[in-house]
């Protein structure tokens, strides 16, 4: 039985782990910092993205663990659903709007943010193809059988050749 999880997608969820309470702690002190210089909606989209960010993050890295460890389609498929559509725009968005007047140790931490999201839906799309692969395999060979118990032997005859009753 082969084991398809993915080791480099394990290691980079362990260190995002870890990175995330960091990047959070950086970046709710910096918009600590530079919130009274913003304007009204950049105010109000950054405590938004910020909400966001942190719910989504959370779910989405459990539904890693999850997908990845225990080799399950749908857990992983949430996981690079959330790593896609939420996340990576949202980061992007933070590290290339200048009129959110971003400070270099924001623009650090934000790359390094980035550079674990797109490493990670990439190794998620590939090792969920794997995974998906491997089990529509297990599938087919399990209907095969299954078909193959259920065949009648030769010499016996069977609905196709009918008794003539």
């Amino acid at each position: 039985c082969e084991i398809l999880s993915s080791l480099p997608l394990q290691m980079s969820l362990y260190f995002n782990v870890y990175f995330f309470p960091f990047w959070w702690l950086v970046t709710v002190a910096i918009l600590y910092l530079k919130y009274p210089a913003l304007s009204d909606y950049y105010k109000f989209i950054l405590v938004t993205i910020m909400i966001l960010v942190s719910l989504t993050e959370l779910i989405r890295l459990y539904l890693g663990y999850v997908g990845n460890l225990l080799e399950k389609v749908p857990e992983l498929a949430g996981f690079w659903l959330l790593t896609l559509l939420p996340q990576l725009p949202v980061i992007l968005f933070l590290l290339f709007n200048e009129g959110l007047k971003i400070h270099s140790l924001e623009r650090a931490v934000h790359i390094i943010f980035a550079a674990f999201l797109s490493f990670q839906a990439v190794a998620a799309f590939f090792t969920l193809r794997r995974m998906v692969n491997t089990l529509a395999s297990r599938f087919r060979l399990t209907e095969f059988h299954r078909l193959e118990e259920h065949r009648p032997g030769p010499g016996v005859p069977g609905l196709a050749t009918g008794s003539g009753s």
